[in-house]
């Protein structure tokens, strides 16, 4: 940590995080390609999958004493990520991917919240919510059913936070994601790739969806999870709060980019609303919490 601090400069550090949060989002822009042949659980299943092996290849995991509390913890962790992952496929293959994104962060903004006396808290979740009403209700051709799927993912976000603070206090948190994702992939095969075959088989005789389950993998975990980790390490969690807040902005252009998914004014100010509330969410003055800052 010493010496990452040392060698990384300051001016660095955002331009790092946002090279991590462009590669999560350009990989779940790939998944949007992907939607027209293979079903968006399908997607979120190859991701966590390619993780998995990234992360078991990198942590080596098995080097380690585990106990029967540790796996299980740690595979009811990767079991919430890749559900996390599910129902968010499921929202950005009906509703713009800056959409998603933002009405997503409802979930760690009302964690925070819980148990907080800051009035200041207060008012983030309600300007959350204020963005959410106006990314939710802005466009006729918003789908409530994806709205849903967001809502869901902003709650398996909070679940996410939660449980990871039980694998961080355990300590390996890297260790116990690998193993999480590995587990989880294993375990939700057979809910994810059973109703695929039974849909199109000839999904997993295209290359491509390997190619592009790979693709999506690495873009949009393994990458931006490291880059993370170099941010991390040089400026904490508190100043890497800070900048979550460029999330739901970047997914937005990500999606106008790459999916032509032009954001209206009403939802540009939905989106303004939700980065509002993430600074003032992050601002100083709470102790530093070892939580998942972002969902992989």
């Amino acid at each position: 940590m010493v010496a990452e601090r040392a060698v990384l400069p300051g001016w660095t550090v955002p331009l790092i995080f946002v090279v991590g949060a462009i590669s999560q989002y350009v990989g779940a822009a790939i998944g949007v390609f992907l939607f027209d042949t293979t079903e968006p659980s399908t997607v979120a299943w190859l991701r966590a999958g390619a993780a998995a092996v990234v992360l078991l290849a990198w942590r080596r995991p098995w080097r380690n004493r585990w106990t029967r509390r540790t796996v299980l913890i740690a595979a009811g962790f990767g079991v919430v990520t890749v559900l996390m992952n599910v129902v968010f496929y499921e929202a950005i293959a009906r509703i713009p991917l800056g959409t998603a994104v933002a009405i997503e962060f409802l979930g760690p903004v009302a964690v925070a919240t819980l148990g907080s006396r800051r009035p200041r808290d207060v008012l983030a979740v309600v300007l959350v919510a204020a963005g959410v009403f106006l990314l939710a209700g802005v466009r006729i051709d918003v789908q409530p059913v994806g709205v849903g799927f967001a809502l869901a993912a902003a709650a398996a976000w909070a679940a996410y936070i939660l449980l990871g603070k039980r694998v961080a206090d355990a300590g390996e948190g890297l260790d116990s994601l690998a193993v999480g994702m590995a587990a989880a992939a294993v375990l939700l095969a057979p809910f994810v790739l059973i109703p695929q075959l039974a849909i199109d088989v000839g999904v997993f005789a295209d290359p491509r969806t390997w190619l592009f389950g790979v693709g999506v993998g690495v873009l949009s975990s393994a990458v931006p999870y490291a880059l993370d980790q170099l941010v991390l390490a040089r400026v904490g969690r508190a100043r890497f709060a800070l900048l979550l807040a460029l999330l739901p902005a970047t997914a937005a252009i990500v999606g106008a980019l790459l999916l032509t998914q032009r954001p209206e004014t009403a939802e540009v100010a939905g989106i303004v609303l939700v980065m509002v509330a993430l600074l003032i969410n992050a601002a100083p003055g709470r102790r530093s919490r070892a939580e998942p800052p972002a969902p992989l």
